[in-house]
């Protein structure tokens, strides 16, 4: 497959060098004298690489690169750019707005070739390396979700086949009871898929560089109100009050959206909830510390050993011979993707069959 590369720099002589230069190589090369055409350009043409100058009249390179980045179908294609300006805080802007890397004018043919070599070979191993995580997701998807489907589908399935052929010989209360298992499995379902829908938009999400560098810049100014209503929430709805010990900080801003908070606090609250008895006290701490807010579930339940510790992931779950299923064990590795977005962090301390503690640590924004 042949390379694209687009070529934008107003100096026609050089432009008309470099586009001749790498058409000899080889490459499908377009160039154009102008930012806002360049940018034009690259939206239908999506070459695979675009060189472009920075000191170019009405639109500069930087703010080639702002829009393309900010456009979903150029965001991800590496950029080289061309500038006489040596300042190294120049490099560094540059570079900080997403450059992939930085020639100088004056420059040799080999030079420019040798940048564009790179950076493509660079991109080749990215995508590589996406492609093969992808595919092991999608295997892993395959093999675990026909099972943890099938578990509250056979509940489903076999009450709703009860009642339709035992309509007119049993008593309404076993018919509710009936329809309250069907219900309860449901919601389930609705879960578990929802999950992992979840679980895929992270992975996504925390693969493409940008785009969790885009994420990161968000900022929720009252997360402790978020976390105390989701906390409430879960452990009324389990009935279980009596057991929640809260000590919570007042908000302070931090870099994630609210959803993606609530989502993380209700999957440690079901953990906690979920293996710990009832009468077992359950505590949830948030707390400033240097530049992060933590948020901490403890639980005496059944605790976990180092080694379920170390494998936690997509599709674990711990004993389950012990226990009845409880969900696909998705919960802790969806708030893991959901913090390293984020560029927050998840801490597990347990103790096998007395405690676990799990802590996440968001990072605090200007405010």
């Amino acid at each position: 497959m042949v390379i694209k590369i687009l070529v934008i720099e107003d100096a026609d002589a050089l432009r008309q060098d470099i586009a001749e230069m790498l058409r000899f190589e080889g490459f499908d090369v377009r160039h154009v004298g102008d930012g806002a055409g360049g940018v034009e350009l690259a939206k239908h043409y999506l070459p695979d690489l675009i060189v472009c100058d920075i000191m170019m009249p009405r639109m500069d390179g930087y703010a080639v690169l702002k829009t393309l980045r900010e456009e979903e179908s150029t965001t991800a294609i590496p950029l080289i750019f061309l500038t006489a300006k040596t300042d190294r805080s120049d490099v560094r802007f540059g570079m900080g707005m997403g450059a992939d890397d930085y020639l100088t004018k004056p420059f040799v043919a080999s030079e420019l070739l040798d940048a564009i070599r790179a950076r493509l070979g660079k991109q080749r191993t990215i995508d590589a390396v996406m492609q093969k995580k992808m595919e092991a997701l999608r295997e892993s998807i395959m093999t675990a979700l026909p099972h943890e489907l099938r578990t509250p589908l056979n509940t489903i399935i076999g009450f709703s086949d009860m009642i339709v052929t035992g309509a007119h010989d049993v008593e309404r209360e076993q018919i509710a009871e009936w329809a309250s298992h069907i219900s309860a499995d449901a919601q389930r379902l609705y879960r578990l898929i929802e999950n992992y829908l979840l679980y895929v938009r992270a992975e996504l999400l925390a693969r493409d560089g940008r785009e969790s560098a885009k994420a990161r810049q968000n900022v929720l100014s009252h997360p402790t109100t978020i976390i105390a209503f989701q906390v409430a929430h879960r452990f009324s709805a389990a009935g279980r009050q009596d057991d929640l010990h809260m000590d919570l900080c007042d908000d302070v801003p931090v870099h994630i959206v609210d959803h993606d908070l609530a989502k993380i606090v209700d999957e440690l609250i079901d953990n906690a909830l979920k293996f710990s008895e009832a009468g077992h006290a359950v505590k949830v701490e948030a707390y400033v510390e240097r530049d992060h807010l933590v948020l901490a579930v403890a639980d005496k339940g059944r605790g976990m050993s180092a080694e379920q510790i170390a494998a936690i992931g997509a599709y674990v779950q711990f004993e389950r011979w012990l226990y009845e299923q409880q969900g696909s064990g998705l919960g802790l590795a969806i708030c893991g993707r959901l913090l390293e977005i984020y560029g927050g962090e998840m801490d597990i301390e347990s103790e096998p069959k007395a405690w676990t503690r799990v802590s996440v640590r968001l990072r605090r924004a200007a405010g």
